[in-house]
């Protein structure tokens, strides 16, 4: 076991783990942060999305003694539930999650799109997207929300 440094959501955290344990784990039994998910383990799905450094990435694959003074966000960084990012007051008003269990990953991922293009047409969306699985088929809410949130008109 070894003590980790890493800057969560704005906040130093220490952390005790075996040097080969995923950030996801870190954050979620570590830290009590639950909104990235276990979704396949392999980078797959998307469920486990973070930010590191302000790119998105697969948090089930990256082990926490590769962080070093990469800043990690969470969805729990970007807003709350009083006080909901942009991006993810979109979501909600777009009743874009029906089990949710994707959201998080949807989120992170649509933040990052957003951040490198601020007005992306809806095929940049789907394609900026296209890596995160829904399985209850949302897709078209999750688009539309995406483009509320940059403010364009929703056609999706």
């Amino acid at each position: 076991m070894a003590r980790y440094q890493i800057h969560v959501n704005g906040r130093p955290q220490k952390v005790d783990a075996e040097p080969d344990t995923p950030l996801l784990y870190v954050l979620r039994d570590n830290l009590e942060l639950h909104g990235p998910k276990f979704g396949c383990g392999m980078a797959q799905c998307g469920a486990c999305t973070v930010h590191l450094d302000g790119e998105a990435t697969r948090s089930c694959v990256v082990p926490v003694s590769a962080i070093g003074a990469k800043k990690v966000t969470t969805l729990e960084g970007l807003g709350s539930s009083s006080k909901p990012s942009p991006l993810q007051q979109a979501f909600i008003d777009e009743q874009a999650a029906q089990c949710g269990y994707c959201i998080n990953g949807m989120v992170m991922q649509a933040a990052d799109l957003l951040k490198r293009t601020p007005r992306p047409t809806e095929q940049q969306i789907r394609e900026g997207l296209a890596m995160n699985l829904c399985r209850c088929g949302t897709h078209r809410r999750i688009v539309r929300a995406v483009q509320r949130a940059s403010g364009q008109p929703v056609t999706a």
